[in-house]
């Protein structure tokens, strides 16, 4: 995978209006100010109707993206309510995985590692601190793990797999699966979700392959993956407890034996 450049909020260019005036043009302060006020009103209620989700992802599903990682947020109580006791010790990986290890390690009797697949930059002093500890690593997930087998009772992956190849996705689903001891969650964009191209291709040196989910079913078969049918039972049932629908495929595997 690419290198990936500083992580930053869209320019004023992306917001809706801002950008599309001429620069040789002189509009009044008012027009200025009410269409400024317009684009904030849009990233308001993008933000309430979202449920309350940061002013990043705000912009990002203006831009029509969708972040598998931000989604993992709202769904971590929901996996809570369906692996209970084997989510007492987690390996996240994906990008901003500080985020998720931090929120993790909020909960009691709960252990949490972190895996980030692109190059960290603009780290604050948490993330700093979580990787000075070797909580969280930098790694290339097209390579082995450096964990033993087993090593964490669920591996939870997000924004990690749609950028790769099917040549490297048969080494890379196995060798995550390899360090689960209770199972292995997969959190895939659906097909059809736009995500802006450049910033893709600078970040990830791909453009996400969004793939069904029949897709995914046929490469778990193919890569002796079971789905773990009791847990996703347990999910669906949690999740329309809180009216909770998943902006992202969430894939719930077993263990490899």
């Amino acid at each position: 995978m690419s290198r990936r450049p500083t992580r930053r909020f869209a320019d004023a260019g992306s917001i809706p209006f801002v950008g599309s005036l001429h620069p040789k043009s002189r509009p009044s302060p008012l027009l200025s100010l009410g269409l400024v006020l317009g684009a904030l009103l849009i990233i308001g209620y993008v933000y309430h109707s979202s449920g309350g989700r940061s002013a990043a992802d705000a912009f990002s599903r203006l831009e029509g993206g969708t972040s598998c990682t931000a989604e993992l947020h709202r769904a971590l109580p929901v996996l809570k309510k369906a692996y209970g006791d084997n989510m007492r010790k987690v390996l996240h990986v994906g990008p901003d995985t500080c985020s998720v290890v931090s929120n993790l390690l909020k909960e009691e009797d709960t252990e949490a590692w972190g895996i980030e697949p692109y190059d960290l930059d603009e780290t604050d002093s948490n993330c700093k601190a979580l990787v000075h500890k070797g909580i969280v690593r930098v790694a290339d997930v097209k390579f082995p793990l450096p964990y033993r087998s087993k090593s964490f009772s669920l591996v939870i992956v997000s924004d990690a797999v749609d950028y790769l190849s099917p040549r490297y996705l048969n080494k890379t689903i196995p060798e995550l699966a390899r360090v689960a001891a209770d199972g292995l969650v997969i959190l895939s964009g659906y097909p059809g979700q736009q995500k802006v191209k450049g910033a893709e291709l600078s970040k990830f040196g791909r453009p996400a392959k969004l793939r069904s989910s029949s897709w995914w079913i046929r490469f778990f078969i193919q890569t002796s993956l079971e789905e773990n049918e009791p847990v996703t039972k347990k999910f669906e049932q949690a999740a329309a407890k809180r009216s909770y629908k998943p902006a992202c495929q969430v894939f719930h595997l077993k263990p490899l034996l």
